[in-house]
């Protein structure tokens, strides 16, 4: 309702303002448009202020559209090849993330207005002034009349999963605690998941701060998963280990610290006190292994490993949280094999980051691409076919194909029967009103913002159809005023969106049909795959063996950025999928912990590589083979559950491909091998369980939960 006030007032008050206090028609039909593209067609994320900001950095944008309009309009293919280059740009923008996919339609519509005729060079500067009278007096509606609340942000979820798992963290050796924090924790890290926060909230945009917001996340959730093994492992020694408790606390400390950072009631947190007790552990661990003739006790190797795994994860969400306030990070630790790191673009500059992600995703395989090609297709035929049969109001014919065409076909068609009715019964209104009224303005003039408002707050609570419906006499109130106007102007609506509707429909059963749907098996797959090799390469690299030789579909990238790279497409394919009418058939897989699965793997193996330096197995060969052995069978469990993930089927669990690793220990005192070598062993049990944990996680042969 509030947007909706907003949204009619600075309509009608522009249209009012240039019709009758400017007498200018011309500049009416700019304001009344630039009001409703902004406000009715896009969506805009941040409070008042950050979107009144918004609206005013979009109209230099709009000023350079509404003249490449007003100079192409001259010929029909100059017009059309026009819409193919903004069409594509500005679609394919949406990379950037969901703020600027909210802001496309309505800047595809400031080209879409001025390039049909008539061609009229010398109404561009009342077309420019019409524009920015309808844009200057929405951005003032978003600050002074009925403002938003601000809205709730990311960090704050942030914030309150690191406390909750701070929580988790200090108290593994009290069951009764550590249950509790463990329930609070997982509530918290669900409210982490992109599914269950709205895209205007999404920290998704290509941004240093949103980039780091994203990745404090994903190291949130492996960090829990991990302290799920603590309670279970405690259970099983007696007493707790002073040097694990320490670590704990340190941990925990680091956690609270990055809470208030994230929160932003605290400064940033220093990465210095967690550094010296990581050190000190692993110092203290590693002194203890040498002075340990005998096999370990691998319950407490294993509760040091995880402890260790957990803390050095945490060090991670400790760095993130120093980019969010803009606080300066350490070098680079990743080894020169794995770069670039996980933190690369932390003094990169937003010009260059857009220009990285555009480049990333400028593939047939990205949504975003496939998204981008569509929809300027769709408009480019739309501007032919409206130029060729010499449509007197042919803007509405593309207006219809940006607004009802939707990612695959199966949506398209959906939305086509409600539209089509919507619209047609609209028209009869329109035509009766026209029929009954006639020319009289003051009727028009009364009507219009009342039904603007009921067509803005009811379409979006009511569907398309009621949208459209609505809007088509909103068209016939408003253009009333401008000319003499009969029931022919509501029978023209009607016709250019049937035309709109088929042109939308057609391109959208030509170009990727599936939508994200199709493009989530195969980028999903293609994620689990590179994990794969992940896996091979690790264990490769930690046992002094040659790498396993890439792939055809590796695109020749080092294992870790090539997972990265696959991760983007993945969570670009899934967020244009949850944008859509759900396939029963593809609910068979959880597609959030498929992801996740590959995001585990990723952030634990850049852990274990912090710690564990090349050639670690080297010295004991038979531990080293026990290794391979398990890495081969972990990777083919997941290249498994790729194939299934590929076909959207779950009908079975991946084996334990990790059951050979306790004996790795043994082979390990049996070749002799001094501390750090057990040591080493110990965190290579950790990571590659935690890889076949996170496989088990995508449930198998029943429906994932909603949202997922």
């Amino acid at each position: 309702m509030r947007h909706a006030v907003r949204t009619t007032t600075a309509a009608v008050g522009g249209f009012y303002a240039c019709r009758y206090g400017l007498s200018d028609p011309v500049m009416a039909v700019y304001a009344l448009f630039a009001a409703v593209a902004l406000g009715a067609l896009s969506q805009l994320g941040g409070g008042p202020a950050r979107r009144a900001r918004t609206l005013l950095c979009v109209l230099p944008v709009a000023y350079a559209l509404i003249a490449a309009g007003t100079a192409l309009a001259v010929r029909t293919w100059a017009a059309a090849c026009g819409m193919l280059l903004v069409g594509f740009v500005v679609s394919y923008a949406g990379v950037g993330g969901p703020r600027v996919v909210g802001l496309s339609s309505g800047l595809q519509l400031f080209y879409i207005l001025p390039c049909f005729p008539p061609y009229d060079p010398g109404s561009l500067l009342s077309r420019l002034a019409g524009v920015t009278i309808g844009v200057v007096l929405l951005a003032a509606g978003e600050l002074l009349l009925w403002p938003d609340p601000p809205p709730p942000r990311y960090t704050d979820r942030l914030a309150r999963a690191a406390d909750d798992l701070a929580d988790v963290v200090a108290a593994p050796a009290d069951p009764g605690r550590a249950e509790g924090a463990l329930r609070r924790t997982g509530e918290a890290m669900e409210r982490l998941r992109f599914s269950t926060v709205p895209p205007m909230l999404r920290p998704a945009s290509p941004g240093v701060r949103d980039r780091a917001r994203s990745q404090a996340a994903a190291a949130l959730r492996y960090a829990a998963a991990r302290c799920e093994r603590l309670p279970a492992l405690v259970e099983g020694v007696n007493g707790p280990d002073p040097r694990v408790t320490g670590l704990q606390d340190a941990t925990a400390r680091a956690l609270r610290e990055a809470g208030r950072a994230f929160a932003g009631s605290g400064p940033a947190p220093a990465a210095g006190p967690l550094d010296e007790a990581i050190a000190a552990f692993t110092a203290e661990r590693e002194r203890a292994a040498a002075r340990h003739t005998g096999l370990p006790d691998l319950t407490r190797l294993r509760i040091n490993c995880v402890t260790l795994d957990i803390a050095v994860v945490v060090r991670f969400v400790v760095l993130t949280a120093r980019v969010c306030r803009g606080a300066p990070t350490p070098p680079d630790d990743t080894p020169p094999a794995e770069r670039p790191g996980p933190l690369w673009y932390a003094d990169r500059g937003p010009v260059e980051l857009w220009w990285h992600r555009a480049r990333l995703h400028l593939t047939p395989r990205s949504v975003p691409f496939q998204s981008a090609v569509r929809t300027a297709l769709a408009l480019v035929a739309a501007r032919v076919v409206a130029g060729t049969l010499d449509l007197s109001h042919g803007f509405w014919v593309m207006l219809a194909t940006l607004t009802l065409m939707r990612g695959s076909a199966s949506d398209t068609r959906t939305a086509l029967r409600p539209a089509l009715t919507g619209t047609l019964v609209g028209a009869a209104v329109a035509a009766a009103l026209l029929l009954g009224f006639g020319h009289r303005p003051v009727f028009y003039v009364a009507a219009l913002p009342v039904v603007m408002l009921v067509a803005f707050v009811l379409g979006p609570l009511l569907g398309v159809g009621w949208g459209q419906g609505l809007f088509t006499v909103v068209v016939a109130m408003a253009f009333g005023q401008l000319a003499p106007a009969n029931w022919r102007l509501a029978e023209t609506r009607a016709e250019d969106v049937l035309a709109g509707a088929l042109v939308g429909a057609m391109a959208g059963l030509c170009a990727w049909p599936r939508g994200g749907s199709g493009e989530l098996c195969r980028t999903a797959a293609g994620l689990l795959t590179a994990t794969a090799r992940v896996v091979e390469d690790t264990a490769a690299l930690l046992t002094g063996r040659p790498l396993p030789r890439p792939g055809p579909d590796d695109g020749g990238r080092p294992a870790l950025p090539g997972a990265r790279y696959r991760m983007l497409l993945a969570e670009a394919a899934f967020a244009q999928y949850q944008s859509e009418r759900r396939d029963p058939r593809m609910t068979r897989v959880d597609w959030q912990a498929t992801l996740l699965a590959g995001q585990f793997l990723v952030r634990g193996t850049e852990a274990l590589l912090r710690r564990c330096p090349p050639d670690a197995l080297a010295a004991s060969p038979r531990a080293a083979d026990h290794l391979l052995r398990s890495a081969a069978a972990t990777a083919g469990a997941y290249r498994e559950e790729a194939a299934r993930v590929r076909a959207a089927r779950a009908d079975r669990l991946p084996g334990p491909a990790a059951e050979a690793l306790p004996v790795a220990l043994h082979a390990a005192a049996a070749d002799h091998a001094d501390g750090p070598t057990m040591l080493h062993v110990g965190d290579a049990e950790v990571w590659l369980s935690a890889a076949v944990e996170n496989l088990t996680r995508i449930s198998p042969g029943q429906r994932a939960p909603a949202g997922s």
